[in-house]
C-alpha cells in the first residue's frame, strides 16, 4: 500500500529528474517530510531528493543547475520552470556547534544517509523509478502507531543539532503524534544545546507549529521538557496561577484553549499566547469583590510580548500587530455603548486589527469555559455595530479629516511642527463624536480657535 500511494503521487517533474539521474548510472530517492506527509494523504510542493550522484555530476546530468549548497553536497536544479533541491547521500562527523556538522562525508548507501536523520517518520525513502522502499529505522510503523521516535540513539541525534527537540514538539503538534518516552526523556538532556541555536529559527519553528490543528499539544510538550524555560520562562508563571470566577482554568489552560480556539494565522496566534501573558505578575486579591484581580494585565503585557518578539527577531509589522493584540484585547463591550464610543474603540483598535481582534476575543471567550454564549453575543453585536459604521465610512485617522497639515500650518506662528499634530488629533476626536463634522467648512473654523490656543 505504500508504495502505491507514493507511486501515484509523486510529481512528474520529480519522476523525470529521478529518471535522469538512473539513466546517467545514478540513483536518487525522495526523502524525508515530503514522503511522510504523501503516505498521511498531504499535498506536497516541495519534494527533496537524495542521490547516489555527486554535486559535479549532477551539473553534467541537467543543464541548469544552482550550487545552492554545494559544500554539503546540495544543489537546485532548474527543470520544468521549478526549482528541486538534491543532496547528495551522506553520513556526518561531530556538530561541536549544535547546528551543523563540521564536515560532510558522502556515502553510496541509503540506509547510511537516512541514520543521521531526525525522527524516524524523517527517515524513510522511496525509488521512484523502481518502486523501492528504503525504510530501515521503522518509520512507517511508527506512522502507523503515530509515534515520534528518534532514529537511533536519541541524546546522539539531538546533540547533533538543538533545534531538534524544538521540531520534535513541532511535529507532536502538527502530526498529532505522541513522543515515545526515550526519545521525550532526551529532550532535557540536549537543552544546553538547544540554547546554542539562533533567535531567528527558533521563531521559524514556533510559527510552523502555530499551523497546528492544536497547537497546545507542542507548547505542552515544550513546557514539560524544559524548552520554555530556553525560550520563554514567564509563559511558564501561568502554570497553576488560579483566575477569577469568569474562568474555569488556571492561566495556563486558559492559554491553550484560547491558542486552539484561534482561527487566525501563525502570526494572530503568537498573540493567542501571549494575550495573557502578564496575568502572573499583575495579579492580587480584591477584598472589594473576593476575588482575583489583573489590573492593567493588557498593558503589561503588550511591553512583555514586544521583548520577546523583538529577542526573537519577529518583523516591525508582526511585532505591531501582536503587542496591538494583546494591548486591545479586553473590550468590554456592553450593549449601552453609543456609536460614538464605537467609533472610539475603533480608532483606539486601528482599522487593520479590528478583524484579528474579533477572531481572538472570540478565541478568548471559547478558552473561559464559563458564561461563553453570553461573551460571544456581545462580540457578535459589537461586530456588527462596527461594521455598520464602517460603512458609514468616517473619518478614524488623521489623514480622514476633510483637512491636512497643510491647511494649519499658515494658522501657526511657528509653522509646522508638533502642534499640527496635535490640532489634527483633537480634530478627529470632535469627528468621531460627531462625524457631520467633518467638512472642510466646519473644520476650518474649529482648527483656527485650536490654533490660537496654541499660540
Amino acid at each position: 500500500m505504500p508504495h502505491r500511494i507514493l507511486r501515484q503521487q509523486i510529481s512528474r517533474p520529480v519522476l523525470e529528474i529521478c529518471k535522469e539521474l538512473r539513466n546517467a548510472g545514478e540513483r536518487a530517492w525522495v526523502v524525508g517530510g515530503c514522503v511522510r506527509d504523501t503516505l498521511r494523504g498531504e499535498r506536497v510542493n516541495d519534494w527533496d531528493i537524495a542521490t547516489t550522484a555527486l554535486p559535479e555530476k549532477v551539473k553534467k546530468t541537467f543543464p541548469r543547475v544552482i550550487p545552492t549548497g554545494i559544500d554539503h553536497g546540495t544543489v537546485t536544479v532548474l527543470w520544468k520552470g521549478q526549482g528541486y533541491e538534491l543532496t547528495t547521500l551522506r553520513g556526518e562527523g561531530l556538530y561541536t556547534d549544535g547546528r551543523r556538522p563540521d564536515h560532510v562525508v558522502f556515502v553510496g548507501d541509503i540506509d547510511q544517509d537516512l541514520a543521521r536523520r531526525d525522527f524516524t517518520v524523517n527517515a524513510i525513502a522511496y525509488d521512484p523509478v523502481d518502486g523501492h522502499l528504503a525504510d530501515p529505522f521503522g518509520g512507517l510503523d511508527d506512522m502507523r502507531n503515530k509515534v515520534l521516535r528518534a532514529v537511533g540513539d536519541p541524546g546522539e541525534r539531538f546533540s547533533e543539532d538543538g533545534l531538534r527537540i524544538l521540531r520534535g514538539a513541532r511535529f507532536v503538534a502538527t502530526l498529532e503524534f505522541e513522543l515515545e518516552p526515550e526519545t521525550e526523556a532526551a529532550f532535557r538532556g540536549a537543552l544546553d544545546t538547544f540554547r546554542k541555536v539562533s533567535p531567528e529559527r527558533v521563531r521559524e519553528e514556533w510559527l510552523k507549529t502555530m499551523k497546528a490543528r492544536r497547537p497546545s499539544r507542542g507548547f505542552e510538550v515544550m513546557r514539560r521538557t524544559g524548552i520554555l524555560e530556553v525560550t520563554y520562562p514567564e509563559l511558564l508563571e501561568q502554570v497553576g496561577c488560579e483566575q477569577n470566577k469568569w474562568h474555569a482554568y488556571d492561566v495556563w489552560g486558559h492559554t491553550m484553549r484560547v491558542l486552539d480556539e484561534s482561527e487566525g494565522g501563525p502570526i494572530e496566534r503568537v498573540a493567542a499566547l501571549l494575550h495573557d501573558v502578564a496575568k502572573p505578575r499583575t495579579r492580587a486579591f480584591s477584598d472589594k469583590t473576593n476575588d482575583w484581580t489583573f489590573y492593567h494585565h493588557e498593558k503589561v503585557g503588550a511591553d512583555m510580548a514586544e521583548q520577546w518578539l523583538r529577542a526573537y527577531r519577529f518583523s516591525n509589522q508582526e511585532r505591531e500587530l501582536v503587542t496591538g493584540l494583546v494591548r486591545n484585547h479586553l473590550i468590554c463591550y456592553t450593549p449601552d455603548w453609543s456609536d460614538a464610543a464605537v467609533r472610539r474603540f475603533m480608532k483606539r483598535v486601528g482599522r487593520d486589527q479590528l478583524d484579528p481582534l474579533f477572531r481572538l476575543g472570540e478565541a478568548d471567550a471559547l478558552g473561559k469555559g464559563r458564561d461563553v454564549e453570553a461573551e460571544l453575543e456581545l462580540l457578535s453585536e459589537l461586530r456588527s455595530r462596527v461594521e455598520h459604521q464602517a460603512e458609514q465610512g468616517g473619518a478614524l485617522s488623521a489623514s480622514d479629516l476633510a483637512i491636512g497639515g497643510n491647511d494649519l500650518v499658515p494658522m501657526l506662528d511657528g509653522g509646522a511642527g508638533p502642534a499640527v499634530g496635535r490640532i489634527l488629533r483633537a480634530l478627529l476626536d470632535r469627528v468621531i463624536e460627531d462625524p457631520s463634522l467633518n467638512t472642510r467648512d466646519k473644520l476650518m473654523p474649529i482648527a483656527e480657535e485650536l490654533a490660537k490656543a496654541e499660540s
